[in-house]
């Protein structure tokens, strides 16, 4: 394709154009995606700053290929300069992107447009952002749907989107069509997203961390549906991914990326189990998913580590900090009427020990009740029936400022930190606030302070002159951590705080947190989905389902011998699970 304008030749895209023919004309053996020599930059005011240097990717149809490295590695931006959506300045400054033998580099926009959607869907990291708030989950599907012509009538088009989202892994698909983006969970509007890249049958999707919202059981539904699709249509997949275990076990090629470059390209699995390159072995030994495939391994051969079984004996005996007791939490639903037989409840009648000093994992599907758990914890909701007795006390009893001592002592980290960080605020005066609020030390005291937590969570003393929108999802979670250590809380609850973050950092936050736990005996409350990350983290595990705990012990217990049949599927559900490392 060039950059002279067609007058007659028909567009290679036409929005009418079968899917269904398009993939029987495919060669399997010719590439649909090639990317060669690709130089990406970004305009700042001392030039042009490179983000990619010099990538070559090739994607086949039906392919499905994953590119891994940490935050800022640049593989989004090479994902999204394939697209032509390049955020701010940057710009393809060198190399070439041919998809089915068409040059983009030199398309025009609106031949870009025609590409998106229906040939190419796009899975953003951010669900939240990226979904308007004003409209519905249903409108939004629908208005794919309409604008690349996949169906035709009000009748067929809804029937068309409430199709979408049921492939998405999304229960009661036509209710949910009239609900908003904010009355879903994380992981819902993930599938929302997913359901919104499926509407047009694309011949490659692009999934740029389609997962990490997503407990592991419907993780494992929407890759199954996506797997399924590569095998029936032949719809190729390019997955942007931190996790290893779920590139190696779902992928078929894996491109590894540091600092804008590719460093190793290859066979997944033959990378996984011989990595060359020194940065891709940091990688591998960094990976939690990886890390439970290799702590289970070593207990089938017999292998007793103390690196691997990290769980301290003695954890147990320590005193309680918190005990929830009969926990009970009713929501009424929107326009119920009391009696009407419609109220919902979140969590039935749980009851969780937390021993000071200790992790405890509170694990589940999404709408298991666990974050409605730590909310109540916090302070953010009050139970319906039931009590939290933080050090002896029944919160509920707690005076004003009794409260205002409370919320120093027990600091949470919330699961999206673009919501939870102040967007007016730089990053200083975001770390700095509650040392203010709570009068702690003089001005210069607090800036040494945010220093140090910036420090403490490998972020460079610089980043406290910038802002939210100016820093990676992996940056601003570190910087919601940095702000939950600032007043040294007692207990720590902890909502998905390590999802959104690559391995490497992952890993570094994971060590900061038992490093931290063990110089200040702090506890942790950990709700999370991801298992892998549970294995290396946490002293007990409590598993969630339907607002129940059903299973609770011994993290080492649980995993090596779990009794309920949902934890069983939990733990089978694992990326990487099947792996022979």
């Amino acid at each position: 394709m060039s950059s002279t304008p067609h007058t007659k030749a028909p567009d290679p895209w036409k929005p009418n154009t079968d899917q269904a023919s398009r993939r029987r004309d495919m060669d399997p053996n010719v590439p649909l995606l090639e990317v060669r020599d690709l130089q990406v930059a970004f305009q700042s005011s001392t030039g042009m700053v490179p983000a990619v240097r010099g990538a070559n990717l090739t994607i086949y149809p039906g392919q499905a290929v994953a590119i891994v490295g940490e935050s800022g590695s640049g593989k989004s931006t090479l994902a999204h300069s394939i697209i032509g959506l390049l955020p701010g300045t940057g710009r393809v400054t060198g190399g070439s992107i041919r998809y089915a033998g068409e040059e983009l580099t030199t398309a025009s926009r609106k031949e870009i447009e025609n590409l998106r959607g229906r040939e190419i869907g796009l899975v953003p990291q951010d669900p939240m952002t990226n979904l308007n708030p004003v409209w519905s989950i249903g409108f939004q599907v629908k208005e794919t749907i309409r604008a690349n012509n996949i169906a035709k009538g009000r009748r067929e088009v809804e029937k068309r989107a409430a199709a979408v989202l049921a492939e998405a892994g999304l229960p009661d698909a036509e209710k949910r069509m009239k609900q908003y983006p904010h009355e879903f969970s994380g992981g819902m509007r993930q599938r929302a997203l997913i359901g919104i890249a499926l509407s047009s049958e694309p011949r490659l999707i692009i999934a740029d961390e389609l997962t990490s919202a997503l407990d592991v059981t419907v993780q494992k539904v929407i890759l199954d549906h996506l797997e399924k699709l590569t095998q029936e249509h032949g719809t190729a997949l390019l997955f942007i991914t931190h996790d290893l275990g779920l590139a190696a076990e779902r992928a078929e090629h894996l491109v590894v990326m540091h600092r804008g470059r590719v460093v190793e390209s290859g066979p997944s699995r033959d990378i996984i189990r011989d990595p060359k390159h020194p940065y891709t072995r940091r990688l591998v030994d960094s990976a939690p998913s990886l890390a439970s495939r290799r702590i289970q391994s070593a207990k089938q051969r017999g292998v007793e580590s103390t690196e691997l079984l990290s769980h301290s004996e003695d954890a147990h005996a320590a005193p309680e900090i918190v005990q929830i007791e009969n926990l009970t939490k009713v929501f009424r639903l929107r326009g119920a009427r009391p009696g009407a037989g419609s109220d919902f409840k979140a969590v039935d009648d749980v009851s969780l020990a937390i021993p000071r000093g200790t992790t405890t994992a509170l694990v589940g599907e999404s709408g298991s009740g666990k974050s409605t758990v730590a909310n109540i914890v916090l302070g953010l909701l009050e139970p319906t029936e039931g009590r939290v007795v933080f050090e002896g006390t029944d919160i509920s009893t707690l005076s004003s400022r009794e409260w205002f001592d409370f919320r120093s002592r027990v600091q949470p980290v919330f699961q999206n930190p673009y919501g939870s960080l102040d967007p007016m605020y730089s990053i200083f005066r975001i770390i700095e606030e509650p040392l203010r609020v709570h009068g702690v030390g003089s001005t210069k005291e607090r800036a040494a302070r945010v220093a140090e937590l910036l420090e403490l969570v490998s972020l460079p003393t610089s980043t406290m002159r910038r802002y939210p929108n100016e820093l990676s999802g992996g940056q601003r979670q570190r910087v919601a951590v940095a702000r939950a250590l600032a007043l040294q809380p007692s207990l720590v609850i902890l909502d998905e705080a390590v999802s959104a973050l690559d391995v490497l950092v992952q890993a570094q936050v994971l060590n900061l947190l038992n490093d931290l736990q063990t110089e200040l005996n702090l506890t942790y409350l950990f709700i999370t989905h991801d298992l892998a990350v549970v294995r290396q983290i946490a002293d007990d595990v409590a598993v969630m389902s339907k607002g129940k705990i059903v299973e609770r012990g011994i993290t080492d217990e649980i995993f090596g011998n779990p009794q309920v049949p949902y934890t069983q599927q939990l733990l089978a559900a694992i990326p990487g699970a099947s792996l022979q490392l």
